[in-house]
């Protein structure tokens, strides 16, 4: 009798387990198919198969792929163009100029130094960075580019010492005598 009993049992427990996984599995054949837009699908969905559905939703994933593959290398290709677009731009902004330049912009207890150089003078980042320690200055961030042949150098610098300050015009100066 409990022999009977538990084997009845199990049967009714495995009934309830394939039920609930259909009920699960068509569930996410619905989720899959509300997922693809209807200019995709061929036919109607509601009068395909599931395996028209399942072909349907690869067929669409495999086209978002191809898209996502076209989009990075338009994606990539915008980068380069941009990217010579605006070395272009700054070798046009520069011809025309007299080099080397030198911009000195104070910023309040830290200030700012930019220098273009052409291929006729050309100076040393440790001699830049060691005028502008020498002037009170500790250099935070500095930022070297080549671009053809002129180089361009901005460094970002903060008061050592506050109470002593930085002696600006003399850091000018100096920096004057070595780009000329």
């Amino acid at each position: 009798m409990n022999k009977l009993g538990g084997s009845s049992v199990n049967k009714m427990d495995r009934k309830t387990i394939e039920r609930n996984r259909r009920i699960l599995m068509k569930d996410l054949c619905f989720k899959l198919t509300s997922l693809i837009p209807p200019q995709h699908s061929k036919a109607a969905k509601e009068h395909l198969s599931q395996l028209d559905l399942f072909d349907q939703a690869a067929s669409y994933i495999k086209q978002l792929r191809e898209r996502i593959e076209e989009l990075k290398k338009r994606k990539s290709l915008l980068a380069l163009s941009t990217a010579d677009e605006t070395n272009n731009s700054i070798k046009n902004s520069v011809i025309g100029l007299k080099l080397p330049i030198l911009r000195f912009r104070e910023l309040g207890c830290s200030f700012e130094v930019v220098l273009i150089s052409g291929h006729k003078k050309k100076f040393m980042l440790y001699q830049v960075i060691s005028i502008l320690e020498g002037g009170g200055a500790e250099v935070v961030t500095a930022n070297l580019s080549n671009i053809g042949d002129n180089v361009f150098l901005t460094l970002h610098a903060k008061v050592k010492v506050s109470r002593v300050g930085v002696d600006t015009s003399g850091v000018f100066q100096r920096l004057e005598a070595l780009i000329s």
